[in-house]
């Protein structure tokens, strides 16, 4: 009997010391800790702001700051960015999934989270220099609503949002635009989950935030597979227009990156990969992302910017030319 060896391309390696960081690591008593946005401070040090998840199951933004990256991990001894449901209603449940972008102009860090209260889940906002003292904006996009980070730039002279609101019909990802930061609108569909059997059918979100390529901005986003026990979360691909974001060019088919290894298979959330941050090196290519492993702890895996827009351009499809053949059949 012969063996067909099944062949797929790997564009992110994981790194051997993973998962590198999860609860033991952490200088107070918590449940887990996952979903990190990321970014490098001016001195190339790396900071994580990491989901925690207390013991009563709420949420909390805390750093953890690393000159490599990978290990030495600093972590700050309290909460950096604690729920304030006095000030702040919509956190009474807590804060989650940030996502970090660096805005030249503001020469300030804008950090997208969401914010969860009776009302669901809905997006938040808050500005920082330091990571130590933040300007919040409240919510800037009500509920439901999810995965959103700010572009790192204006786009037409107006600020740009992706975020995922749920509707009955389905989750898929939508593209604002803002004068302010505070007062949205032009709300535009930019990636519609597909239906049926794919993988990435019914529900999508934005993972990190993209990445502003010359080609275009390439977005890491996460389909969700619902099965008879459980969900898997998987990741793929999309690059859409630099000056009209809410344009795809084009669209993986298959995902690229799925849960495999045991600490991402098990835990709190079984068979789970999400990234919401991702640093790149000074060369201007290698990706480090980092993601959250079933909800329990912080992997990280290494890729490269180039091979993703090979694979992308291998594996997938323009997405006006999908629409027509949709509209064909």
């Amino acid at each position: 009997m012969i063996e067909t060896m099944i062949q797929y391309d790997t564009l992110f390696a994981r790194h051997p010391a993973n998962p590198i960081l999860s609860a033991k690591d952490w200088p107070y008593s918590i449940n887990s800790v996952f979903n990190a946005g990321a970014t490098l401070l001016p001195d190339r040090s790396t900071l994580l702001l990491c989901r925690v998840e207390d013991r009563r199951g709420h949420s909390h933004l805390c750093a953890a700051r690393s000159v490599n990256g990978v290990d030495g991990w600093k972590i700050d001894s309290e909460p950096s960015l604690p729920a304030d449901p006095e000030k702040y209603p919509e956190e009474l449940w807590g804060i989650e999934d940030p996502r970090i972008t660096y805005v030249p102009e503001l020469k300030q860090y804008a950090i997208a989270f969401t914010s969860y209260s009776r009302g669901g889940p809905g997006v938040s906002l808050a500005l920082t220099k330091d990571f130590r003292t933040f300007e919040r904006f409240g919510v800037i996009m009500s509920p439901d609503d999810k995965d959103a980070a700010l572009l790192p730039r204006r786009i037409n002279g107006l600020w740009a949002l992706i975020h995922r609101p749920m509707t009955p019909l389905g989750a898929h990802i939508w593209i604002s635009y803002s004068p302010d930061l505070r007062h949205w609108g032009s709300h535009k569909l930019m990636l519609e989950a597909r239906r049926g059997a794919w993988w990435d059918a019914n529900k999508i979100g934005m993972s990190p935030p993209p990445i502003e390529t010359p080609r275009g901005w390439l977005m890491i986003y996460h389909g969700v597979r619902r099965t008879p026990s459980s969900s898997i979360y998987r990741l793929g691909l999309a690059l859409f227009d630099l000056e009209q974001p809410e344009k795809c060019l084009v669209r993986g088919d298959s995902w690229m990156f799925a849960p495999e290894a045991d600490y991402e298979r098990h835990g709190d959330v079984q068979d789970v990969v999400f990234p919401c941050g991702y640093t790149v090196d000074a060369d201007g290519d290698t990706i480090n992302l980092y993601y959250g492993a079933a909800d329990s702890s912080i992997a990280l895996a290494r890729g490269s910017v180039r091979c993703l827009l090979a694979w992308l351009d291998a594996n997938g499809h323009s997405e006006q030319a999908h629409d027509r053949r949709q509209r064909q059949t």
